[in-house]
């Protein structure tokens, strides 16, 4: 079963898996690195013979220093046999391994999990198992994923029985968990108690039965639950497609239908197909029904429907474009962190639930300021809409992997106990900040209000490929500048979807009517830099940046990116020109994002100054350090130098200390320091031998250096051996949004900046 999408999103997840020799890079998603060093012959001898004897001999006197001197207990198994695949079903061991590796990124970034994702061919329950179960002394956990119902039920269960490591079947628990939180958050606001609410259910399967079961540990009664599927009501004594499983809510009943069982229900599970509840059933539910309508992509019901039913009612699905989405990448990384990290031989009932109540907790605290700054400065509050947070929500980690952890120990199935609990969630905490996910508040803000981001280069493949990426992810509506037949050819050649004219604005430079305006504008904004009203004419037809920018200065844009083409600074200068630089910004300044498996760390000014001054530097910081809290991160800001902290009296260390100096002044809440070398920015022990009271605590991730050559040398030097992803430039100091990248930007490049210039805009014009 194929699932739909357009062609475009098509043909670019298929080149985003597959390996490019111009690049280097290899197929898939997922590789594997050494973590020690094996640079001499000492050190081949240490990781293989004779050395790791060693490690053999002490593993087998005691089992339990495998934690110790192996990957074993950060190592899960991601384990499918691609009989249930999300939204393609049977489709195969083979092809399920996309889906596979792709789970193990979401192990790896959100949690710091490594994982083999593990194909297994093998459809018969009892040989799955066994297999399964061979598989424990490779690995800490396994993740079942993916596997039909009801064989899942029975791998699961007889893995956990035989089994001295958690078996977690995600499908079931994870989507069970979140389904949990949502309830228990919803009851609260309806002031009913889960004791006493009905519960009825549309689908049988593995994730809808797990729902129920961990409802039922949490205080559910099973007498208060009435569960349907394709066959109808489950009840006493149905025969068609019943299991051990399923049994267990059989009612005693004479009603056989989703509409018979509907009357005064408290809550509607449904995770079964799209539109199987009906307007007239939500009518005939109680007040303030809590409606699960998480069938993907079609929702059992439209959300809109149901509150025009049922005004009070509150509602979760499984899609991101509607609030309270129930997405299991929510809990699955943090119940294994938390499992992992005590050694836990399970994940039981309790570690279950106090998932659950730290979820639920979580979603009725007030948004943090760092959250606050992720979504654009909007404060997420706990309500209707609001009824579980956010999958990109930082503090995520630091709630759910302790309570588990907690809950390990609590109910005696912790092998390693954690002895300071302080000291763990700091390390937690240290995780959050370099997991590498800095783009994803920016990119959940941008859809809360999307802007107009025109693109001067807007016959440009990188350009047409964003616009199609920023109108299927929400995020921005999209402005070309081109010719419209040329964008028209280009579009469809590339099998993008968009209707030029129609999703996409085009505004043509051999024919616009607002050619005048913006010729008028021109000379207005630029007539005492040498701009002739005839020049004017000829640069509005000609220069697509200066066109970009007056759309922007007019209104008829929001935000506007160049740069695919040309020199950074003739961009520069179009934008001066018409745009200008903010009030009380004396210089414009550059920064570049590069967001490595280390983390993510923002470098200034490699475009823009070449020598700058000790003002110019320190000016420089503060804007950036602005714009660093964007991404919801607290700057911590270095400035570099070849010496440390006086060690050198060159000019440039000197400009440096100098402009330490004036941050101080200036922005004295700021957390700088300096001048420091680039090892001592980055490891704080060495930063403690060389200046034990250093006024910067941590890993600094704000980098300012000396001259644009030290800073765009180490952008260029990084991305390439750190293979980097960068974002950027940002351009720091322009009136309004704009921002100029480079020729060697790609599609997914500009769509990153597009975002990043949505939350600019929105900042500037919130409605």
């Amino acid at each position: 079963m194929a699932i739909e999408m357009s062609e475009d999103l098509r043909t670019g997840a298929l080149v985003y898996h597959r390996g490019s020799t111009s690049t280097g890079s290899r197929p898939g998603k997922i590789e594997i690195k050494a973590t020690k060093p094996l640079g001499n012959q000492r050190d081949l001898a240490l990781a293989y013979s004779p050395g790791v004897a060693a490690a053999c001999d002490a593993i087998a006197e005691n089992p339990d220093m495998a934690a110790e001197l192996t990957i074993r207990q950060n190592l899960v198994a991601v384990l499918s046999n691609g009989t249930a695949v999300l939204g393609m079903g049977d489709i195969g061991p083979l092809a399920s391994k996309p889906v596979m590796e792709g789970k193990a990124v979401l192990f790896k970034k959100f949690a710091g999990i490594d994982v083999f994702d593990i194909e297994v061919a093998e459809k018969d329950a009892k040989r799955l198992i066994e297999v399964v179960c061979a598989l424990e002394p490779t690995f800490g956990g396994i993740n079942l994923e993916d596997i039909k119902a009801p064989e899942c039920f029975e791998v699961e269960e007889a893995c956990k029985a035989r089994m001295g490591i958690p078996v977690f079947h995600d499908d079931q628990h994870g989507t069970a968990i979140i389904v949990a939180a949502a309830i228990v958050n919803g009851l609260e606001i309806a002031n009913k108690k889960l004791s006493e609410v009905k519960v009825v259910t549309s689908g049988a399967g593995a994730a809808a039965l797990a729902c129920l079961n961990l409802l039922v540990t949490l205080g559910a009664k099973r007498e208060n639950i009435w569960v349907t599927d394709i066959e109808g009501v489950v009840y006493e004594g149905r025969e068609a497609l019943m299991d051990r499983w399923k049994s267990v809510y059989a009612q005693k009943t004479t009603k056989r239908t989703l509409g018979e069982v509907i009357d005064g229900a408290d809550v509607f599970l449904g995770l079964s197909a799209g539109g199987v509840l009906k307007v007239d059933m939500v009518k005939r539910m109680a007040p303030q029904p809590m409606i699960m309508a998480l069938a993907n992509p079609v929702p059992e019901i439209m959300p809109d429907l149901a509150r025009e039913a049922s005004p009070g009612a509150m509602i979760c699905t499984g899609r991101s474009d509607f609030p309270n989405q129930v997405n299991n990448v929510l809990c699955f990384p943090y119940i294994f962190r938390g499992a992992l990290d005590v050694g836990a031989t399970t994940i039981n009932e309790a570690m279950k639930a106090a998932a659950v109540q730290a979820i639920a907790a979580l979603a009725r605290e007030p948004s943090s300021d760092v959250v606050s700054q992720a979504y654009g400065g909007v404060t997420r509050l706990f309500g209707p809409d609001s009824l579980i947070p956010s999958p990109f929500d930082p503090r995520l980690i630091l709630r759910i992997a302790p309570a588990v952890a907690r809950a390990a120990m609590e109910t005696g199935v912790a092998r390693r106990p954690i002895a300071d609990f302080r000291a763990y969630e700091e390390q937690l905490n240290r995780f959050v900040f370099r997991s590498g996910f800095v783009m994803k508040p920016v990119f959940a803000a941008a859809r809360a209000t999307p802007k107009r981001v025109i693109y001067a280069e807007g016959e440009d493949e990188r350009a047409l490929r964003a616009s199609q990426v920023a109108l299927e992810e929400g995020i921005a509506t999209p402005i070309l500048i081109g010719r419209p037949h040329v964008i028209d050819v280009r579009a469809r050649r590339f099998g993008l979807t968009f209707k030029p004219g129609i999703d996409v604005e085009i505004i043509n430079p051999e024919d616009d009517r607002r050619y005048r305006d913006y010729v008028s504008l021109y000379v207005e904004r630029a007539g005492r830099s040498g701009v002739s009203p005839d020049r004017a004419r000829t640069i509005v037809r000609t220069n697509s940046t200066v066109i970009a920018a007056l759309a922007v200065q007019r209104g008829d844009a929001d935000a506007m990116i160049c740069g695919l083409e040309g020199r950074f600074r003739e961009h520069l200068q179009a934008i001066d020109e018409v745009i200008g630089k903010a009030p009380e910004v004396p210089n414009y300044s550059a920064l570049a994002l590069l967001i490595s498996g280390r983390g993510a760390y923002f470098l200034a000014d490699p475009y823009v100054i070449p020598e700058p001054d000790a003002r110019t530097v320190a000016d420089c910081a503060i804007l950036c350090a602005k714009s660093v809290a964007r991404f919801g991160l607290t700057p911590k800001i270095a400035l570099l130098s070849h010496a440390n902290f006086g060690a050198d009296d060159t000019v440039s260390a000197r400009k440096m200390r100098d402009a330490l100096a004036l941050i101080r002044k200036a922005a004295p809440d700021l957390e700088v320091d300096g001048e420091m070398t680039g090892d001592v920015a980055l490891r704080p022990e060495l930063r403690e031998r060389v200046m034990p009271n250093s006024l910067l605590s941590g890993e600094a991730n704000l980098l300012i250096f000396p001259n644009l050559d030290a800073a765009h040398i180490a952008v260029q030097l990084i991305k390439s051996l750190a293979d980097a992803l960068p974002v950027g430039p940002i351009l720091i100091g322009a009136a309004k949004p704009a921002h100029i990248l480079t020729p060697s930007v790609t599609a997914r490049g500009i769509v990153n900046m597009t975002a990043l210039a949505v939350v600019e805009a929105q900042v500037q014009s919130p409605a």
